[in-house]
């Protein structure tokens, strides 16, 4: 596999776990926010603990894209 189209596939895979995180974090957040309509128990999560997972989430796919970042560094100053 070339290093373009490395990089082209760890972008993709970059902006589908951004896209995951969001959608997670907004699903959440408005579960949250209508929970108590519906229960008069809490709802379990807290915004913190909402917010903290979907950044967790889009991380685990970082290290992907910072490699090829490292890789293109290490190519520049050997060449």
């Amino acid at each position: 596999m070339s290093e373009e189209n490395k990089s082209h596939v760890a972008k993709d895979v970059s902006l589908k776990s951004m896209i995951v995180s969001a959608v997670w974090i907004g699903v959440l957040s408005l579960a949250k926010a209508f929970w108590g309509l519906v229960s008069e128990r809490a709802f379990g999560l807290t915004i913190n603990e909402i917010a903290l997972s979907g950044v967790m989430l889009a991380a685990v796919f970082s290290p992907v894209y910072l490699s090829i970042i490292l890789d293109k560094i290490k190519d520049i100053k050997i060449g």
